[in-house]
Order: structure tokens, then sequence, then C-alpha cells
């Protein structure tokens, strides 16, 4: 089959959609932070305009994404709502560490408005 008459798959088009909005989203927020004391100027409201944007595209894109894979994510919910395992070492691990980062970001936010 010709790819210029083949159809176009939704689900394969809607997952690179969220990879490749979700790939961009940590280099513009880091450029939107470089430019964050700067005025605003042309080229920190294009990098503030492009991680808005790669956000929006990115939460449309996965709500739409879950909405086309609902059927197995359910199933799987409900696999795993039988048996729900315990929280290994190494997730309580990372959960802890991701916790911390987080308070201390937001923190040093907290920190320099005051």
């Amino acid at each position: 089959m010709d790819k210029s008459t083949r159809k176009l798959n939704i689900r394969a088009f809607v997952a690179l959609m969220v990879a490749m909005s979700g790939f961009g989203l940590p280099f513009t927020g880091i450029a939107n932070h470089v430019y964050g004391f700067a005025p605003l100027t042309l080229a920190r409201h294009a990098w503030m305009s492009a991680h808005n944007a790669l956000g929006l595209l990115f939460v449309v894109f996965s709500v739409w994404h879950a909405v086309l894979n609902r059927r197995v994510l359910w199933s799987h919910l409900r696999r795993v709502g039988v048996h729900l395992p315990s929280l290994s070492r190494e997730a309580m691990l990372a959960a802890a560490l991701v916790t911390f980062v987080l308070l201390v970001i937001v923190g040093h936010a907290y920190h320099a408005g005051a």
C-alpha cells in the first residue's frame, strides 16, 4: 500500500504528540527559568510562549491518549486492584527523593520571593 493512501494511525499520532511535547517541556522550562528574572524581552516571551504551548499540547494529548486507551487502562487497574503489591524499598526511596527535591525547589521559590 502506498504511504499517501494509508489511513492515519490516530493512536500512534497521539502517542507521538505526547512524547514530542513532553520532550520539549524541560528544555523550554529551563530556558524560561533562566530568563525568569529578566525584564519581559522578546526572548523571554518566546520561551514562555513555547513552554505554555508545549504544556497545553502535552495535557490535551495525554488526556486523549488516556481516552483512546481507556479499556486497557481499566483492565490493568482492575487486575492490579485485586492484588495491590506493597511498595518496594526502591519505590519508597524514589518517592522520598522526589518529595525532597520538590520541597527544596518549592522552598527556593518561596525564599526568593520573600
